[in-house]
């Protein structure tokens, strides 16, 4: 089960204006923002502070 985090009301109405812009639901554009966010931020950084080890396989920081 995926962990749903709440979005206070600003960066609701900021994920909302880009989903319209994009012409896509809010769900879709969430996760396509994170796909490209996970291409630009630094892997090792992300990999040193990880808390679970046992996703490595199958972690898109990890390849």
């Amino acid at each position: 089960m995926a962990y749903t985090p709440e979005l206070t009301q600003k960066n609701s109405a900021t994920l909302r204006r880009i989903a319209w812009a994009a012409d896509r639901p809010m769900t879709t554009t969430l996760q396509e923002i994170m796909s490209c966010m996970s291409r630009i931020v630094d892997r090792r950084k992300i990999c040193a502070k990880c808390r679970d080890r046992s996703k490595c396989s199958d972690c898109v920081f990890s390849k």
